[in-house]
């Protein structure tokens, strides 16, 4: 997806990194709370509503009415757009605590001020985005208004406009809510510790690291590719990014040591969408699921851990089994740092993140508190230390701030139209409506239901952002699963990832499809082979629903049988699906090991007579492995 870009004047530029400095530091003060220590009373919402008036004024200045589109000057009307986007939304930060109690008796000037940002939302939403988000919060909002004769079982309680305007600006469950509140006080730090992390030779770091650590091995270019996407993708908030800014090194080693390009591609697409289901980021999804659950963010980390490994460790494992069946050898040593050498060099590196979880788990900090204080440790010691001779200076850093403003410009946004989203399910009933409706077509089963809600959080998620695919499927899907009897953190994790897997599942696998640019391959084909290489993804998420030993809720020895066994899945349903262990396997044993490693999969308490099946899966699959690794071993000696 191509985003417009503007190359203003000097002036021009200066007043937008100005504007993004200002959302930064903005942000970087609630989290650090230095408004209540300086003794200043801001409520949430007024914080939030002045935060979005100047992202709404950034977004008019920075971005072209027309996407794709390279423009040299800002024209008169963007001008006032930001300006009439700035002023109305600092009048509603000024006086919100008085008109968030008048919100229902339609006060004229909640009304005009929120009608004016709800109409400038969806435009910059539509600059930002692209057509698909703002297209479905407009349908949304038509919804509100006719909902009454809308026909069943879609039927719901109709809004006036000056309600309706009101409402979505003002009221904490629209616009303002729980997605621009997590976007503005907690996303924003954390991007800005990921754009210093980079800055100050962090992202280097982790690549040197990762060359350090795989480039020795065979197929090591595809490995560095998985472990230094993952890697990454704890700082980084995009899959696409992520691809871009790892691929342009990765694809290109892959595809020299021997990958075809599609399969160099589809590994990249692959480890750079696991970034977003790695903690501790999560491309800020984790961030939104304790928000909307209220349970602490620490929690969510730790659901989310097991999953995310066995994401990768299939993909890892895929990788290696790819390179012993094409011969793929290791780097050259002469083309690889030392091990030593890179952790003596940038070994503080891993102090920020220690800091990190330290305050999350033993001290109980809110996340924002958390990375602010990363924040500092990670400045002190680049300071201190540096990075191949080179230290942050106050240019540097000051870039990284305007920047991440720039770069949270997006986020702010999306979830401002998101909010809309949830602000109509709420007043009109579409949420207890939408959710009957597919709990009545699941027909009381939960598989059949899990299958509907795979599809739908597919098709929602084509083209979306991440943060902007999860909120839609929490909104819209995950209330019907919880319906069910699911647990509820199992079933947001749920959709969100097959919201993700939206980014490597034809037709749209934008991933995918930025893979393949890079490696010069066909799309389609690379989409197919990302489906191939990401196969635990499509699994996984419905084990841990049936079972959530997986996402560590449970008795330490059912979380513990149920790891050991899943890997040892992973392991086999990954020669089931490359074909090769010690020599190449026959199809009839491809699909022996693909079963068995299915089996192994299932957790021993997803349903009753789960630990049998596990029990064959781990016979079956150690007597494949065995017979291999003998039958090999026989063909080594006779050779």
């Amino acid at each position: 997806m191509t985003k417009s870009t503007r190359s203003d004047s000097r002036s021009a530029v200066r007043l937008q990194r100005a504007i993004g400095a200002i959302i930064t530091v903005g942000a970087l003060s609630w989290g650090g709370d230095l408004f209540r220590r300086l003794g200043i009373n801001v409520l949430t919402q007024q914080f939030v509503v002045g935060m979005l008036a100047l992202c709404l004024a950034l977004a008019y200045l920075h971005l072209p009415a027309r996407r794709g589109v390279q423009s040299d000057r800002i024209p008169w009307y963007d001008y006032a757009l930001a300006l009439t986007g700035l002023i109305s939304g600092l009048y509603l930060s000024v006086y919100i605590p008085r008109l968030v109690d008048l919100v229902l008796t339609r006060p004229v000037d909640g009304v005009i001020a929120g009608t004016v940002m709800i109409l400038l939302t969806v435009e910059a939403l539509r600059r930002s985005s692209g057509q698909t988000l703002p297209i479905i919060v407009v349908l949304f909002i038509l919804y509100a208004l006719f909902a009454d004769v809308i026909p069943e079982p879609l039927v719901g309680r109709s809004t006036d406009p000056q309600r309706l305007g009101a409402y979505l600006a003002i009221d904490v469950n629209g616009m303002l809510g729980t997605p621009i509140i997590v976007a503005t006080t907690v996303i924003i730090p954390f991007l800005l510790f990921g754009n210093l992390l980079s800055s100050t030779g962090g992202a280097e770091f982790l690549s040197d690291l990762s060359l350090a650590l795989m480039g020795r091995f065979r197929g090591g270019p595809a490995k560095i590719a998985v472990v230094a996407s993952s890697l990454f993708g704890t700082i980084s908030g995009s899959a696409v990014a992520n691809v871009v800014a790892t691929g342009v090194v990765t694809i290109p080693w892959m595809k020299r040591s021997g990958y075809s390009p599609e399969r160099a591609g589809a590994i990249e697409a692959v480890a750079s969408t696991g970034g977003q289901i790695m903690p501790p980021v999560m491309g800020a999804s984790a961030f939104l699921i304790a928000e909307f659950l209220q349970v602490p963010y620490s929690d969510v980390l730790l659901a989310a851990l097991i999953p995310a490994v066995l994401y990768y460790l299939a993909l890892f494992v895929q990788v290696d089994l790819e390179a012993g069946k094409a011969g793929i050898a290791a780097m050259p040593r002469s083309e690889l740092p030392t091990l030593f050498g890179v952790l003596s060099s940038g070994w503080h590196f891993f102090v920020p993140f220690a800091v990190m979880i330290y305050a999350l788990f033993s001290l109980n900090w809110q996340p924002q508190m958390a990375v602010v204080a990363s924040i500092a440790s990670l400045l002190a010691l680049a300071w201190t230390f540096g990075y191949k001779g080179r230290r942050p200076t106050l240019k540097s850093i000051s870039e990284s701030i305007c920047q991440t403003g720039l770069g949270a410009l997006d986020i702010v946004v999306i979830c401002a139209g998101a909010g809309i989203v949830i602000g109509v399910l709420s007043i009109s009933g579409l949420g207890f409506s939408l959710t009957m409706t597919l709990v009545q077509l699941g027909k009381g089963s939960l598989l059949l239901l899990l299958g509907l809600g795979a599809v739908v959080c597919i098709i929602l998620g084509m083209g979306l952002p991440t943060v902007g695919v999860y909120v839609l499927l929490a909104a819209l899907v995950a209330p019907a699963i919880v319906e069910l009897g699911v647990n509820p953190l199992a079933a947001h994790l749920y959709v969100m990832y097959f919201g993700l897997l939206s980014f490597v599942t034809p037709p749209v696998a934008v991933a995918a499809f930025a893979a393949a640019s890079i490696a010069k391959a066909d799309p389609l084909r690379t989409a197919i082979q990302s489906m191939r290489f990401g196969w635990t993804a499509y699994v996984v998420p419905v084990l841990f629903v049936f079972s959530p030993a997986l996402i560590m809720h449970g008795e330490p020895f059912d979380i513990a049988l149920a790891v050991a066994t899943a890997v040892f899945g992973v392991f086999l349903g990954s020669v089931g699906i490359v074909g090769f262990l010690v020599r190449p396997v026959s199809p009839a044993r491809r699909a022996a090991f693909f079963c068995a490693g299915l089996l192994a999969l299932v957790p021993a308490g997803a349903f009753s007579g789960a630990l049998y099946t596990d029990i064959v899966g781990v016979i079956l699959g150690a007597t494949l492995v065995g017979y291999e690794a003998w039958i090999g071993k026989k063909t080594i000696q006779i050779n």
